[in-house]
């Protein structure tokens, strides 16, 4: 009784210790940790924020087009009646529309830093390269495009009063500048919505990335040889300790961050009607729309997916665990890593009483 009272607490540890022979464990299988309660409640926030992010973005691309056109021409035609939103002093235009780089920035420096820090097992060099690299690009964008706009619109521009010529002074004495004024507004609306969309993605297979290094955990404790499918089979005994330890300390503020991100991007979206029906004209929208949306797409779609160039593409790192696209979770998955197949969103989650049973079955 009391010999099979210690092999049933022994068989509840994941791994074996140190001092323990690999012939005392042979046949039993790693299992999930007990999933706490507020673990499952971000769980389900962050799955909320996923499908929030990664709506079908082709989709959405053209959902902007048509609303850069269509709701345009009826704003050029119709006056729409003044709610707080087409106020320019109102606190999110002020405060965050006008600042919205800033905003983005804000959110997707860490949130890349953080992500890339733990797929690269943190080699720097790879981390600036390889990602964060990918922000400079699109600051350089972002500059470059709205220079552009304010000089397009200043040199083509004239002031209603001819006794002025600079639109400093025509705007300071009071007077109207008329211009071609492509909408800086709209581009910084779309294309941040599509960079954190795209920088978003890295979250894609994350929870994963804990399964994994169980797994290879407890396959390199028994010093198995045998051929492996796990993404971490070729990482050294450094990269696997760096890559655990990062892991469990930023996956609460990627999930933390990634949240911020999705509550940004329908900020975005719902600044993005209100300019649309309240400012500029249709053709002035229209264009700073395109120009975001091809930004977007030489970069994230063209450049990042071009083998052994930099920047690399969100999600990948000395391993592969993320194919850039969003995982689809469904309850009725065939394979379990957890007792009795229970999921959340897809992703198996494990009771204490679920644990004991697991590991005395193993005994038995």
């Amino acid at each position: 009784m009391t010999s099979r009272a210690a092999n049933v607490k022994n068989s509840r540890m994941n791994f074996k210790f140190q001092n323990e022979s690999p012939q005392d464990y042979k046949g039993t299988k790693p299992i999930r940790e007990a999933s706490s309660i507020l673990e499952v409640l971000s769980l389900m926030i962050v799955h909320i924020c996923k499908k929030v992010l990664f709506y079908d973005t082709n989709l959405k691309i053209a959902i902007y087009l048509g609303a850069l056109f269509v709701l345009s021409l009826i704003a050029d035609v119709l006056t729409f009646p003044k709610t707080y939103f087409s106020r320019s002093d109102n606190v999110f235009n002020q405060y965050f529309v006008k600042i919205g780089w800033f905003w983005t920035l804000f959110l997707t420096v860490p949130y890349v830093l953080l992500t890339s820090f733990t797929t690269c097992c943190g080699k720097r060099r790879l981390i600036f390269t390889a990602h964060l690299s990918r922000l400079a690009i699109a600051t350089f964008c972002w500059y470059a495009w709205t220079t552009i706009f304010n000089v397009i619109e200043t040199k083509y521009g004239r002031c209603n009063a001819r006794s002025f010529e600079t639109k400093t002074a025509c705007l300071k004495n009071g007077h109207f500048w008329n211009g071609f004024d492509i909408s800086g507004h709209c581009f910084i609306l779309i294309y941040s919505s599509l960079v954190m969309i795209e920088e978003a993605k890295a979250i894609n297979g994350w929870e994963k990335i804990k399964d994994n290094i169980r797994d290879e955990n407890y396959t390199r404790s028994l010093n198995d040889k045998s051929v492996s499918v796990n993404p971490l089979k070729n990482i050294s005994a450094e990269e696997l300790n760096i890559l655990k330890e990062s892991y469990e300390i930023v996956t609460p503020y990627v999930r933390a961050l990634l949240i911020f991100i999705a509550i940004l991007q329908l900020l975005w979206d719902v600044m993005l009607v209100s300019t649309i029906l309240y400012y500029h004209i249709m053709i002035e929208k229209f264009i700073s729309g395109v120009i975001a949306i091809l930004t977007w797409f030489v970069t994230y779609r063209v450049w990042y997916t071009i083998p052994n160039v930099l920047p690399n593409l969100p999600g990948q790192g000395i391993f592969k665990y993320n194919n850039g696209k969003p995982v689809v979770l469904t309850p009725n998955r065939k394979k379990s890593n957890a007792p009795n197949g229970k999921h959340f969103m897809g992703m198996p989650i494990n009771t204490k009483q679920d644990t004991m049973e697991a590991s005395t079955e193993e005994v038995r």
